[in-house]
């Protein structure tokens, strides 16, 4: 039988607002922390760190939001890509220290939300593998994987799709 957390879980109260381009330094270190989190070898930190790394320029051109505790402190956020007919969830990250407290729950239902007021019929998620199972439990559905070369070793990540039409969201 498996767990409620929420019996766990401290309640916590979040407003998740639009990021604006001064807030990149801090949610690129939230995505570098994160990602850190899973126990990565720096050496692929490292390969990563462009794409970890969250720009002033991407903020004003991607719909990304964050996650702000009532003490300011921004604990996760997510960002979105339009194509057509679906969005895609580009990045999707919380602090180690706030995982597992329903931030990420929170977000990912505001990036449905959004995405279903914008008529998209779906959402695309590429997914690290650690995260795989967090979206299947939020109603994903596994389309594929996108295998690649990373520093010599083969590397596959889940390839997931929500359908917001069948969740009854558009």
């Amino acid at each position: 039988m498996k767990e409620d957390l929420a019996r766990h879980t401290p309640e916590v109260h979040l407003e998740i607002r639009q990021a604006v381009p001064e807030d990149a330094p801090e949610l690129s270190a939230i995505a570098h922390a994160a990602k850190a989190h899973w126990g990565y070898p720096q050496k692929w930190m490292n390969l990563w760190n462009y794409s970890l790394t969250i720009l002033p320029k991407y903020i004003q051109d991607h719909p990304v939001y964050a996650a702000v505790t009532e003490d300011s402190k921004l604990v996760g956020f997510y960002a979105l890509s339009f194509n057509s007919p679906r969005y895609s969830l580009d990045h999707l990250w919380i602090l180690p220290e706030w995982m597992g407290r329903g931030v990420g729950k929170a977000l990912f239902q505001d990036a449905v939300q959004r995405v279903a007021g914008l008529g998209a019929q779906a959402m695309e998620i590429q997914a690290d593998p650690h995260a795989e199972g967090f979206y299947l439990h939020m109603g994903a559905s596994r389309i594929g994987e996108f295998v690649y070369d990373l520093d010599g070793e083969k590397r596959v990540l889940p390839l997931l799709i929500f359908n917001l039409e069948e969740k009854g969201n558009v």
